[in-house]
């Protein structure tokens, strides 16, 4: 989910779940962790995806990675925890207004060919194609927001709702016909089988120079959003983590990551 929202692929996201989770988990610094909130960087890495194309972005996640492991082997990972709580609280609250309008057009199923990266163009685009919503993608939309929200509350939190809205939504669309909703089939031509063989991604020396700074804010991005995570996480378990170890674990497995 947070590929596809990223502008990637689905099986993106699930590498990086697979081989990063293992990764940060098993050299973190925090014996919960396993990494920071990935929703923050859905917005900046879909900037970059659009801005700069996939093959570069991969290189600014990689430079990312670097900064990070630097940072920790420094010992800079101490000092993040002394960012004013309004400052995280406001880029939080903006990183959450980027997510949110990119689940715009899949939730009505506009007919967006190229979606805008910009928020306000973004926006402008949106309110354009207004008029090609789909009531059964909607409906579909509705339905699966109302199961994720009620099924906690009213029946079982053992079994998320996330999980009965994918199965229950993928049997009605098989089921009822709905060729219009789009699916990951029909968008991503569904997702590989085989492992992905790795490989060093393709790499533009001209535009290094405009990868300096994505890279350094994916890297502080993940800095305070994994180690504020593992403060609160400390709280939890009455423990306390390793920052330091933190950022070079989460450093490792942003370099390594897109090499897959």
């Amino acid at each position: 989910a947070f590929g596809i929202a990223s502008g990637v692929t689905p099986e993106a996201g699930l590498v990086t779940a697979i081989v990063a989770g293992f990764l940060i988990s098993a050299l973190g610094g925090s014996r919960v962790q396993i990494g920071g909130p990935a929703g923050a960087f859905v917005g900046l890495v879909a900037l970059v995806a659009a801005r700069y194309g996939i093959a570069n972005l991969f290189i600014c996640t990689m430079a990312a990675g670097v900064i990070m492991f630097v940072m920790g082997a420094l010992r800079l990972g101490s000092l993040i925890r002394f960012i004013p709580q309004p400052v995280t609280m406001g880029f939080t609250c903006g990183i959450a207004i980027t997510i949110m309008t990119t689940q715009i057009r899949p939730f009505l199923g506009l007919q967006l060919a190229s979606e805008p990266a910009e928020f306000f163009a973004k926006i402008l685009a949106l309110f354009r194609t207004v008029g090609s919503a789909d009531w059964r993608t909607i409906a579909l939309g509705l339905a699966s927001v109302g199961v994720i929200e009620l099924w906690p509350r009213k029946w079982s939190r053992r079994l998320p709702g996330s999980i009965l809205a994918v199965v229950g939504g993928t049997m009605a669309v098989s089921l009822l016909g709905w060729s219009g909703v789009e699916t990951i089939g029909s968008r991503f031509n569904g997702i590989p089988q085989g492992l992905p063989r790795p490989s060093l991604p393709d790499f533009d020396w001209r535009t290094l120079n405009n990868l300096i700074g994505p890279a350094f804010a994916i890297a502080m991005l993940g800095s305070i959003e994994s180690l504020l995570s593992a403060v609160v996480a400390d709280g939890l378990i009455d423990d306390r983590h390793d920052s330091n170890q933190e950022l070079m674990a989460q450093g490792l497995a942003n370099f390594i990551v897109p090499i897959f």
